[in-house]
């Protein structure tokens, strides 16, 4: 996976157009100051940056911020600069860019470009591709932040007890096959608690054994989510069994990454290996340690320094250069290409899929 490019200072940020953090003023947290640069101001609210708007929009800016890169949040749509914006918080309104406007938007669990949008970043190196006709144009891939914000990891004088199984996440999120109560019944019977962990402590993994993240047991490989569950894992100290995600394989170099379950019966065999094989337990527990060094904030942080200092800031330039007939072609080739994805998506019947898009670079 590539992550980053050289590294970026801030000499020379005269010149720069104005960057934006972009989310509406009555979505702010209670109480907060776009001013605060304060990280453990990140780990003490970390309820509020479970994945979404705060967790991709708010949290990048903070860091950025911290780390001393020239970047604002507004709760205004600005009139001119490079603005940032999750792909949730904008896509219904009422509004089209002015012409000094550059608009980069973070898509996250909704597989689906922004007409007005000049760039995307997914979380998911997936959407880089164009396997069903829907890729998302000019797209960059930088991984979700991670750890999640807050989290605790495994208490070490645990030891090598293997005892609690847990599932984090909504439990609408959970196969159906792992929801009945026979699924916690069968667990039991290996000598071990299934359990799912409450809203309140998605943080803490400090009792946890091992984590199990199944979406379903079909193929579907839920191509607009991340691979956050994996990196929280291998951060907190506990081995994984997860379902069959392309975030997750995007990942995977060996099985000591995480095992992949297919079936009910083939996740039980591997609660039961790790149960017994002591060894590979601790071999994935360190490995996961190795791999949580590559999702570190710094590299993090440099990949989307990379990307605004590199890519974002360059194509500005060009873009309020251009005349204003470009600039109208390109929003009117995003609207129509809006609307001709909504109709194909509503007609699969007939196998008419758009052209792919031409991906221009990853971070």
């Amino acid at each position: 996976m590539l992550l980053t490019q050289n590294v970026i200072d801030n000499s020379g940020t005269e010149a720069l157009p104005p960057i934006y953090f972009y989310i509406a003023q009555e979505h702010w947290p209670e109480n907060f100051s776009p001013d605060n640069t304060d990280l453990e101001w990140i780990d003490q609210h970390w309820q509020l940056f479970n994945p979404g708007i705060f967790a991709c929009t708010l949290q990048t800016y903070l860091r950025l911020k911290a780390d001393g890169f020239p970047c604002q949040l507004t709760g205004k749509m600005p009139t001119e600069g490079i603005v940032i914006a999750y792909h949730k918080s904008i896509f219904w309104q009422k509004w089209k860019p002015d012409s000094k406007v550059m608009l980069v938007c973070i898509v996250a669990d909704r597989s689906r470009r922004h007409p007005w949008a000049h760039f995307h970043i997914v979380l998911n190196p997936q959407e880089l591709l164009s396997q069903d006709g829907y890729s998302i144009n000019n797209s960059y891939y930088i991984p979700h932040w991670a750890p999640q914000p807050g989290l605790i990891p495994r208490d070490p004088a645990r030891g090598d007890r293997f005892e609690n199984i847990t599932f984090f996440g909504r439990e609408q999120n959970l196969a159906p096959e792992l929801k009945h109560p026979s699924w916690a019944e069968q667990v039991q019977a290996l000598g071990l608690r299934w359990q799912i962990a409450g809203e309140d402590s998605w943080n803490n993994y400090s009792d946890v054994d091992a984590v199990v993240a199944v979406r379903s047991f079909d193929n579907q490989d839920h191509t607009v989510r991340p691979a956050l569950k994996l990196y929280n894992a291998w951060h907190a100290g506990v081995p994984a069994i997860l379902g069959r995600e392309s975030a997750f394989q995007a990942e995977r170099r060996n099985e000591l990454d995480y095992l992949e379950a297919t079936s009910p019966t083939q996740l039980l065999a591997m609660l039961q290996r790790l149960r017994d094989d002591v060894a590979f337990r601790r071999a994935m527990v360190d490995n996961g340690q190795l791999r949580a060094r590559e999702t570190q904030h710094y590299i993090l942080l440099n990949s989307w320094r990379c990307f605004l200092m590199g890519t974002v800031v360059p194509a500005y330039k060009h873009w309020c250069d251009a005349p204003s007939l470009v600039q109208q072609a390109f929003q009117v080739k995003g609207r129509l290409a809006d609307s001709l994805e909504r109709v194909t998506r509503r007609m699969p019947k007939l196998n008419f899929t758009q052209s792919p898009s031409k991906v221009l670079t990853k971070v």
